[in-house]
């Protein structure tokens, strides 16, 4: 693979090296008394400076797959996120306008044969919260994954008066499998859609997983159900200590051990009165749950697991937000994980997948690509709040009407809430009006002839 990039690139090879593989470019650079790539970055097998591959997103699949919190807040993130669609939307003088859908948007919503709207965004922020990044390419009319640690985002040095600025995007490069399994296949900027929510403060365009700040309390968490499970197959007690006086023989402890593991170890002997002889005393060590506080520990291990991920804790259902659990508390933790976590995450997939879905050419006005929230069941008001919202607007489009605005921008500026959208027919209500003004014919277009 000797200047892959270069070739895809349309750009002359550079010459030909012995050197073929990473470690052996590092040693390289070391011989020549140069500085190692920066942090962040790593070197492909052409010699291309790349932001290296994340290394924990196994890891974080398998973590996700054996701890129940964890699996909880994907979980949420996941179904709320996944509720979305995806439209065009308006720009009337730089704001946002209402918003309309064309054959466009197929690739969004038949993402791949049997595909969804659903699947690819559920694909999506799976891949984003596990790696911190996801990857999409648009491939004879299909949306198609790459898994995330197999993509290397391929940099060049942007030189400015003679130094170097910073890093500049040339592409990526796909590896099947991982890198030296497979041939890679190198993609230019615009034919990726790169969905990377969260910045890894040590790289320039990879994103880092929300699970990565608190990678430790989830071993603590695995920690204390381990703890939790070993409690109960010690017979639901704290350890014991058991000592005999020095007469007893070795074969004879032996067998009073097996004897006393076979009658009182497991949760299956629980509670079982334990009867000693022979000068055998016991001695209890350690704590129970209760002198612990068990509940309380584990408790605020998931509630900063949860605000890593952007979830309330009343909202997954933990044990600290279900202490203060009442519907106003579930209202108010609602919006700020609707308003902080998902309509950002919202707004940043509809960006990014405007890389490779272009929008319509349309006149009157700039198009973007937008997502349409409005029928997220998680979103939704009270019937009460929506019974109010409908009477406002009743009463404002009755308002507008009567001023002289045409019935139907009236209905389109209320429901995009742009008032910019309202169209005058010329004629005004009797009050705004001098005494004795007689109505005059509106002006006929310039051509037209009165009947």
């Amino acid at each position: 693979m000797v200047n892959l990039w270069q070739r895809s690139r349309g750009r002359p090879p550079a010459a030909e090296r012995d050197i073929s593989t990473i470690d052996e470019y590092l040693q390289a650079y070391q011989l020549m008394g140069a500085a190692p790539p920066v942090m962040g970055t790593q070197l492909t097998m052409n010699g291309q400076v790349a932001e290296a591959l994340p290394t924990d997103f196994v890891q974080f699949a398998v973590m996700a797959a054996m701890n129940g919190p964890i699996f909880a807040c994907l979980a949420v993130r996941q179904q709320v996120f996944s509720a979305t669609r995806f439209q065009w939307q308006r720009l009337n003088n730089g704001r946002p306008s209402e918003m309309f859908g064309t054959t466009d948007l197929a690739p969004l919503e038949m993402p791949w044969p049997g595909g969804t709207t659903q699947d690819l965004t559920t694909r999506m922020i799976q891949d984003a919260d596990m790696a911190g990044n996801s990857y999409w390419a648009a491939i004879d009319g299909e949306l198609v994954r790459m898994r995330p640690d197999w993509v290397q985002i391929i940099l060049e040095k942007r030189m400015v008066r003679g130094g170097q600025l910073g890093w500049r995007k040339l592409g990526y490069l796909y590896y099947e499998q991982g890198i030296g399994v497979s041939e890679p296949v190198p993609l230019l900027v615009d034919e990726v859609a790169h969905f990377a929510p969260q910045p890894d403060p040590l790289a320039t365009f990879r994103g880092m997983s929300w699970i990565t700040p608190v990678a430790r309390e989830v071993q603590a968490d695995n920690m204390l159900s381990t703890h939790k499970r070993s409690y109960l197959e010690n017979a639901a007690t704290p350890n014991l200590v058991v000592s005999m006086s020095r007469e007893v023989s070795p074969d004879t402890f032996a067998k009073f051990k097996a004897k006393m593991d076979s009658a009182h170890r497991g949760v299956e002997n629980a509670y079982k009165t334990l009867y000693l002889g022979g000068g055998a005393d016991v001695t209890i060590v350690g704590n129970s749950f209760s002198q612990m506080d068990f509940s309380g520990v584990q408790g605020a291990g998931e509630t900063r697991i949860a605000t890593a991920a952007g979830v309330p804790p009343i909202i997954v259902g933990f044990s600290e937000g279900l202490k203060a659990a009442t519907y106003s508390n579930y209202g108010q933790a609602r919006r700020r994980f609707a308003d902080g976590t998902v309509h950002p995450l919202w707004q940043n997939a509809a960006g990014s997948l405007a890389q490779i879905i272009r929008p319509p050419v349309q006149t009157g006005g700039a198009v973007r690509l937008w997502y349409d929230a409005r029928d997220v069941p998680f979103l939704r008001e009270d019937r009460t709040d929506a019974a109010n919202i409908q009477g406002l607007q009743s009463r404002s489009i009755r308002t507008l009407v009567d001023a002289g605005y045409t019935p139907d921008s009236v209905q389109r500026a209320v429901d995009a809430e742009d008032w910019g959208l309202l169209v005058h027919t010329g004629l005004f209500s009797v009050q705004l009006q001098p005494p004795g003004t007689q109505n005059t014919p509106l002006a006929l277009p310039s051509g037209s002839q009165e009947q």
